[in-house]
């Protein structure tokens, strides 16, 4: 097994970018998910789970490391805009006061095997690691162990509960709900693993993927 793919995700539910080399810290991918889109009447995070539009947006890290909007900085006018027309007036950007907005973990590890069983375009599930040389569904199996990416430690805490962010076409935005109902009647609904960093380091394309089990519990 080995790394195929890494992302990551400066603005939380904008599209993200592939990475060649990636720095993975206890936080995650460093950069990730550092601004969210959020309503200024309430003050909490909007997502493309009721604005889809937004993942027709670009983030990405500008010159000097700030988060960009198609290539305008996170905090200038012109991203601003962009992000209302995509979710409406009382839409806002806003930096993480920590180092990312995550919705469970700091890491979501999607694998070629699945991926290819239910014959769908991984980047439906913004994972930020995609792993290749993966059997069928093995990742299911995973929960409770351990990856070991390089010099790169991450615990495989739980199998990702999918959401209706699965069912828009991550190029046109065409919205195909038999995406999710898939997930749902194939996989019970979860599909990708969330995963906490044990180890950091720095992970290139091509790094080999070794998978060690939870030590079995012996019962007396």
């Amino acid at each position: 097994m080995r790394v195929k793919e890494q992302w990551r995700y400066p603005v939380k539910s904008l599209r993200g970018e592939q990475l060649r080399e990636a720095e993975v810290t206890e936080n995650g991918i460093v950069g990730d998910r550092r601004v969210a889109v959020v309503s200024k009447a309430t003050g909490r995070i909007i997502t493309s789970r009721t604005k889809p539009r937004l993942l027709g947006l670009r983030g990405g890290i500008g010159a000097h490391g700030e988060p960009t909007v198609n290539g305008f900085r996170w905090d200038s006018e012109q991203a601003a805009r962009l992000v209302r027309e995509a979710a409406g007036p009382e839409a806002t950007l806003q930096a993480s006061p920590q180092e990312g907005v995550f919705d469970v973990l700091p890491l979501l590890i999607a694998t070629d095997g699945a991926i290819e069983y239910l014959e769908i375009d991984s980047r439906r599930l913004r994972p930020n690691i995609l792993v290749e040389g993966v059997p069928g569904l093995a990742e299911r199996q995973w929960p409770g162990g351990t990856l070991s990416v390089g010099p790169v430690r991450i615990r495989v805490a739980k199998l990702r509960e999918r959401c209706v962010m699965t069912t828009y076409d991550p190029d046109t935005l065409r919205q195909d709900l038999n995406v999710l109902r898939r997930i749902v009647s194939k996989l019970d609904g979860t599909m990708a693993l969330d995963c906490a960093v044990q180890s950091p380091g720095r992970i290139l394309l091509g790094t080999p993927v070794e998978f060690v089990p939870a030590p079995s519990r012996l019962h007396v």
